[in-house]
């Protein structure tokens, strides 16, 4: 999880930094996180960030955003470099939302770990539905 928190580092979004790693026999196969399209401005260039200035609470509207998640970044990065994904854990910082689970359920990843968690209800019904259990991270005891 510490390089889950270090690739988050690289997040552009002025509202929340996420980080997002997918792997698979303790071998990294993709890293993402959340900013704008490659080659956009960025939100702190545009003078702030859409959300807050239109009051979108956090967990909705998911699509009144400039921002990729890093989930989606993570599967886009192993899509584009020819990755297989299937059966892989997701790690990330955040609990994905609805866009980012359906993304990881289609792609067949077969288990998320999260730091935190977030305010969707209706990505965690599908979740449930789809039978993927998300796990809180627990640092091991040294």
């Amino acid at each position: 999880m510490g390089i889950t928190d270090l690739v988050s580092r690289r997040s552009t979004c002025l509202r929340r930094s996420v980080g997002a790693l997918l792997v698979k026999d303790k071998r990294i196969l993709a890293t993402g996180y959340n900013g704008p399209p490659a080659g956009l401005l960025h939100c702190d260039e545009l003078g702030g960030c859409l959300r807050d200035r239109l009051g979108v609470p956090s967990g909705e509207r998911h699509e009144v955003s400039r921002a990729i998640h890093a989930e989606q970044n993570a599967i886009i990065q192993a899509a584009t470099s020819g990755v297989n994904i299937q059966g892989a854990t997701l790690y990330s910082t955040h609990h994905p939302c609805v866009l980012c689970t359906k993304m990881v359920i289609n792609a067949g990843i077969k288990r998320i770990v999260v730091r935190k968690g977030y305010p969707d209800e209706l990505s965690r019904q599908i979740l449930k539905e789809a039978k993927l259990k998300v796990e809180l991270f627990k640092p091991e005891a040294k």
